[in-house]
């Protein structure tokens, strides 16, 4: 299943707060980090992308359904911010990408014999090291 989903602005819930980490004085003065709030339950997304988000062991997932990004890496509070919901869609596409399911197959002859003649070639180099007698 390929999603090409992005959030509706009244999805998402941004508060501002001072970055922790080096920076000077500007880290005193600037709210420049970027915390985002996402409900998972009032979203627009699919049930099935909801269930699975829900069902995620993420740290950044509350017990309520509320997925929270913390995005602080740049000095500037528009690119926290776009910062943070690309890290929301890369979850939630993460979550949208169903594995192909793994049909058993069978060795071939060929594949077979191979194993066969080494595991016999192995053999012979083990049984080569006994005592050796006269």
């Amino acid at each position: 299943m390929n999603l090409h989903w992005t959030p509706a602005d009244w999805e998402l819930d941004f508060s501002f707060i001072r970055a922790s980490g080096p920076g000077g004085q500007n880290v005193n003065k600037v709210s420049s980090a970027v915390h985002l709030r996402f409900d998972i339950h009032r979203s627009t997304l699919p049930p099935i992308i909801k269930e699975r988000l829900l069902a995620l062991s993420d740290q950044r997932i509350t017990n309520e359904g509320v997925i929270v990004i913390k995005a602080q890496e740049t000095r500037s509070q528009e690119q926290n911010r776009a910062d943070a919901v690309a890290r929301l869609i890369e979850m939630v596409q993460g979550v949208a990408h169903t594995p192909k399911t793994r049909r058993a197959t069978k060795p071939t002859y060929g594949s077979k014999m191979r194993r066969l003649e080494g595991k016999a070639q192995r053999s012979g180099i083990k049984a080569g090291r006994g005592r050796v007698s006269e």
